[in-house]
């Protein structure tokens, strides 16, 4: 297992760092060529900006001047002339419905004198200065290594997602391997305690304290089931709810604090549906011990089961400190826990259990800081 975790780390460092590589030449290249594509469009606005001085500069009308006409037409770069105290002569390759508005042509000069130097020519006898802002596509090559980052971000969170989740089923696998062997070595001295048990039916001794020796020898075989079933697909078969709750209720009652008032009550005293006894005894326990902790040992627990046309609702019921809104969801997440001491598992198995094996619900039905919380278990009858 630990060997596999190494190799799992290693493999995702390498993955990391090749991608790391890739997007560091990608993006040099991309620079490389913005700086040489920029270069390219200071040519040839170099070279419009002599044809414009020719074109202006040269008084013989008759002068071939094809090849200067031929420049100026296919520039495409926006660009605006200015005079030397800044005022706006001729303007090039911009949105024509709006170069009559003075605040659109400031603003596109603003942004000119920002990106590029200005060229300096003489035009009809004057000194001038062009200013141009970069094309189009190399506006839009500027957004492309930001896009190229994201991509690797999208790229490098699926890597996360993907490897935590491996990380994620060997731990469950761990887990599961534990909880199956803490079963097997559970079985042992247990076995030897049902013959203990066995044995002291036949002395001398008062039955009553036997009867509660074997109880509590039947409710470590049960827990020893609940760990063995673990990681596997447990067996479902029709069993009277009523009567499995009622029996876990009564036991954990028994074995409470007087301070503490039990109530078990239903519509019915017979309701059918799937279950597996061990694991939803589980979760029975678990809700009623949380309950027992939320009220630190005084108040009220409740039990109250009822029926529609086609599902069973188990209501359990505390007089605690109650839960956060906000929490309502979060407490089912494995870890979270309020308690000094746990694992914060409880809720999170009870969750799987109900939900994954049992097709059914669990959740939060109302709380209130202070006056306590009842949760919901929806079951479908049969």
């Amino acid at each position: 297992m630990l060997n596999s975790f190494k190799k799992l780390f290693s493999g995702k460092r390498l993955i990391i760092l090749i991608s790391f590589i890739i997007v560091s030449l990608i993006l040099w290249n991309t620079y490389v060529f913005f700086k040489k594509f920029k270069q390219e469009e200071r040519e040839k606005m170099e070279q419009f900006a002599y044809a414009l001085e020719r074109v202006g500069n040269t008084p013989n009308l008759d002068a071939d001047m094809n090849l200067e006409l031929k420049v100026l037409e296919n520039n495409e770069i926006p660009c605006i002339l200015t005079s030397v105290n800044g005022s706006i002569g001729e303007v090039h390759n911009l949105d024509e419905n709006r170069t009559h508005d003075p605040f659109y042509l400031q603003d596109q000069l603003a942004k000119m004198k920002r990106q590029n130097k200005p060229i300096e020519i003489n035009y009809l006898g004057r000194k001038e200065y062009i200013y141009y802002r970069d094309s189009d596509l190399l506006q839009k090559l500027t957004y492309y290594p930001i896009a190229l980052i994201l991509i690797l971000g999208l790229f490098l969170g699926v890597i996360y997602l993907f490897f935590n989740s491996s990380k994620i089923a060997d731990q469950n696998k761990l887990w599961t391997g534990m909880a199956k062997e803490t079963a097997h070595q559970i079985g042992t001295p247990l076995s030897s305690l049902l013959g203990w048990v066995t044995i002291l039916k036949t002395e001398n001794i008062n039955q009553e304290y036997v009867a509660e020796i074997e109880k509590d020898v039947d409710r470590l075989n049960i827990i020893a089931n609940r760990f063995s079933k673990i990681g596997s697909s447990p067996n479902l078969e029709r069993n009277n709810i009523i009567e499995i709750t009622h029996n876990i209720f009564s036991y954990l009652e028994s074995r409470s604090s007087k301070q503490v008032d039990f109530s078990f009550q239903t519509s019915n005293n017979e309701m059918y549906t799937k279950i597996n006894k061990e694991l939803y005894g589980w979760v029975i326990e678990n809700l009623i011990k949380n309950a027992i902790d939320a009220m630190q040992g005084k108040g009220a627990v409740s039990i109250d089961i009822s029926e529609d046309d086609q599902r069973i609702f188990v209501y359990v019921s505390d007089t605690g400190k109650g839960i956060p809104k906000s929490k309502f969801n979060q407490i089912f997440k494995p870890g979270f826990t309020t308690k000094k001491r746990g694992w914060g598992l409880g809720l999170s198995l009870s969750k799987r259990i109900i939900e994954d094996y049992h097709k059914g619900r669990i959740f939060v039905k109302k709380s209130e800081l202070n006056k306590g919380t009842t949760f919901e278990i929806q079951l479908y009858k049969v």
